[in-house]
């Protein structure tokens, strides 16, 4: 096909779509159903509402073909899990009583059964359920509801492309599973899984599917030349199948790399690539290894992770140039818009001007398809929009908003002093244990509590103007005031306040510097029903006054142990934003550092002496290869210390991080010099506090032994198992007791219980330990 022909032919296509629906739909029908005051059924007939509402948006805007399989109950790769029959032993009692209270039980346990380990989606901020495998997993396919989804997609008389998670990606995610040798590799398991495979491709095609796109993210990952080896192995035994769809391989987030040319010679019919995370380099290697003759190309030009709109013209060059690389080229979003909320046009809170500036997923569709229309038919069919475009990425390159000189030249003035405690750690924690006065094992939890339907409502009743500021903060007092006094009650040595004024650990905040932007309606998928707010960082960071000195010092006047101050740290800040993408993302992380540095110091000075700094993203935003770790951690690690390095020696620092695999930073962390850092821990058995003594970190750590994300509650003697576990791995005097995350998502009644039973726990072990 020449340029000209294949320019012809291009289509409009994206690899996912936002679940939730306008109104958060889904979240609430599934939360019915948890309730049992929502039925199977209509939970069902509200999910298929959703992806016909979605496939139709998409249609309606130009999108020629549109994915089916990527809507979800909870997660995509539990999804996988069921497809590939791989239910836990545990869990398949419940899997086959109910299917759907079987794949939720996976989710989110029972409170006799736990569930699936759950982690980062690569370095986003969305978690997947980590398959578990071993030497015994039997795998049997299971197309329910792939086919199911594509036939709704194909009796709307939509061209449609189921896409399905890759075998690849799978096995790599996975872990081995409880009792399976600890060296155990589930890629072994390839020859049993591919069959597997082979059955879902025959029944999608019999169900009418053209193509098959299948997902291998891992692959733009650092991968050993065995792994590569496999992908290859996979490619031309699965591309050899004569009862198949046509087969796309879809790989995102980052730069495919080494895995290009395995894929590109595979027998398989079409690619996808992103072409804004790896910038020009998915393009220079394309065109390394001769392009994609007789291929299709799947362009992913337009950003599928932040909210700024594309720059056409830019995109329109790129793609010109891919037109001689492939036999066909279409336009899409760099990966699924799952990881961006649904529609700008509805945020009226935002300056109409600035407005222009974001694209939602439902802009970004738009803008897909006005580059593929640009490039079948020329630009001169695209004129306004290109013009337009143009116009808009001026206005946000000279707006004030993008450039404050004050805090340019502050950040510009940091030294490396700025950086450093005034005192190494080992005199440190001897002025901080005199201080505070702490026995051994002592217990906190992480932050935040429950947030309940009293604390939401009260917040929209000042919104909407039912009660007014003074109203407000009684109600907030009155519940910082529970708050302290159950824990008093229940025996924990470090207390919280609750964080009951706050909405979310970065939106609060965000709410609360210039610079930053908040969404009303920018609902982003985190994992299962829980849904956030990502604020935008648009421009320069200052805080104009302090944010949480007062409720801080409020809950210290009620009680005489000592009260956390409550931060979220620089990198999370950025982490769980829409970043700017016009300066180093170091710089930015410097200017949020510093702001956040004035609130640490006046929180001092108004008498906090513990102050924890969370950093649950510092692992998520790791970059996908090794040879970008060192440049990252460094600017990331500075950002921290120059939060936290302008106090006493006698004030205590700590930081938390959860929902991640923490064995590769290790050294980072210790990096961080906090005082003490509390880790998710009791899924994985305290996997962590191992990592942490094969390194020999040197301060005090918190590994959890309450996952929150599950209803179920740790008894006193699990708990204390736990606390067993973790001393084989960290010594008793740097040993804390805690859950694994904040409180917020749960309810009153197993809060309670679960931390009265992590202090019983805690006292245990103390009598067991030999009198000093």
């Amino acid at each position: 096909m020449t340029a000209k022909s294949a320019a012809a032919a291009v289509r409009a296509t994206v690899y996912g779509y936002p679940r939730q629906g306008q109104g958060r739909e889904l979240k609430k029908a599934i939360e019915g159903y948890w309730k049992g005051r929502v039925t199977a059924a209509a939970l069902q007939d509200t999910a298929a509402e959703l992806r016909r509402a979605n496939w139709r948006q998409l249609a309606d805007t130009g999108v020629h073909e549109v994915p089916t399989g990527d809507f979800s109950y909870y997660d995509h790769v539990l999804d996988t899990t069921v497809m590939v029959g791989a239910i836990p032993q545990r869990h398949r009692a419940a899997v086959e009583a109910d299917a759907l209270d079987g794949y939720f039980a996976m989710a989110r346990g029972t409170q006799d059964v736990a569930p699936l380990e759950m982690t980062k989606w690569f370095d986003t901020n969305y978690h997947y359920l980590v398959p578990e495998l071993g030497p015994n997993t039997v795998f049997a396919a299971d197309t329910a509801k792939q086919v199911a989804e594509l036939k709704e997609a194909l009796a709307l008389s939509l061209t449609a492309r189921p896409v399905v998670v890759g075998p690849v990606t799978y096995l790599l995610l996975a872990k081995p599973a409880p009792g399976a040798p600890a060296d155990f590799e589930p890629l072994t398991l390839l020859d049993r899984l591919l069959p597997v495979y082979a059955e879902v491709l025959a029944d999608l095609r019999a169900a009418g599917a053209e193509w098959v796109q299948l997902d291998e993210p891992v692959l733009v990952q650092d991968r050993t030349r065995a792994e590569l080896d496999a992908a290859a192995r996979v490619y031309r035994d699965l591309g050899a199948l004569t009862d198949r769809p046509r087969l796309l391989v879809a790989s995102y987030f980052g730069r495919l790399g080494e895995a290009l040319p395995v894929l590109a010679q595979a027998p398989v019919e079409g690619l996808a690539l992103d072409f804004t995370a790896a910038g020009a380099a998915n393009l220079d290697d394309l065109a390394a290894v001769g392009g994609l003759p007789g291929k299709r190309l799947i362009a992913g030009v337009v950003d599928g992770r932040n909210i700024w709109i594309n720059d056409l013209s830019k995109s329109l060059s790129t793609l010109g140039t891919l037109l001689g690389l492939a036999d066909r080229v279409d336009v899409a979003a760099s990966c699924s818009l799952l990881h961006v909320p649904l529609d700008a046009s509805v945020e009226r809170d935002i300056d109409p001007q600035i407005r222009r500036w974001l694209a939602f997923a439902r802009q970004k569709t738009a803008e897909i398809v006005t580059l593929a229309k640009g490039l079948a038919q020329g630009t001169d069919a695209i004129t306004g929009e290109l013009s337009a475009n143009r116009a808009d990425l001026a206005s946000r390159a000279s707006s004030p908003i993008t450039h404050d000189p004050a805090v340019r030249s502050r950040a510009a003035a940091v030294t490396e002093a700025d950086t450093r405690r005034s005192q190494p750690y080992a005199e440190r924690t001897a002025a901080q244990r005199g201080h505070l006065g702490l026995p051994l094992l002592p217990t906190t939890t992480i932050g935040s509590f429950p947030q309940t339907a009293e604390l939401r409502t009260a917040r929209a009743d000042l919104r909407a103007g039912r009660i007014d500021t003074t109203g407000y903060e009684e109600r907030i007092k009155a519940e910082i005031a529970e708050v302290i006094s159950f824990q008093e009650k229940a025996g924990l040595d470090v207390l919280v306040h609750g964080e009951p004024e706050r909405n979310d650990m970065v939106q609060y905040f965000a709410e609360q510097l210039t610079g930053y932007l908040a969404t009303q309606h920018g609902w982003v998928q985190s994992y299962g029903t829980r849904y956030v707010r990502p604020p935008v960082l648009a421009g320069d960071i200052t805080r104009p006054e302090p944010m949480t000195v007062r409720w801080t010092t409020y809950a210290q006047s009620l009680t005489s142990r000592p009260v956390k101050g409550m931060l979220t740290g620089p990198v999370t800040m950025l982490a769980w934003s829409f970043v700017r993408d016009d300066q180093p993302l170091a710089d930015t992380a410097r200017q949020v550092a510093l702001a956040l540095r004035d609130e640490v110091n006046d929180l001092e000075a108004g008498g906090t002496s513990v102050i924890q700094v969370d950093e649950p993203a510092l692992r998520e935003t790791l970059p996908l290869r090794a040879a970008d770790h060192a440049a990252y951690l460094a600017w990331a690690t500075e950002a921290f210390r120059l939060t936290t390095s302008g106090v006493r020696p006698d004030t205590q620092i700590h930081t938390h991080m959860c929902y991640a695999e923490f064995g590769d930073i290790v050294q980072a962390i210790d990096d961080l010099d906090a005082d003490v850092i509390s880790l998710e821990a009791a899924r994985s058995r305290m996997q962590v506090a191992r990592e942490l003594a094969a390194h020999g970190y040197p301060r005090e750590a918190g590994p959890g032994i309450y996952d929150i994300h599950s209803p179920r509650v740790p008894g006193t003697v699990e708990a204390a198992e736990l606390l067993r576990t973790g001393l084989k791995a960290i010594p008793a005097e740097r040993l804390w007791v805690n859950p694994d995350c904040g409180l917020k998502t749960r309810g009153w009644p197993e809060t309670r219980a679960a931390l009265e039973n992590l202090v019983a726990a805690a006292r245990t072990i103390r009598a067991e330990l030999p009198a000093s």
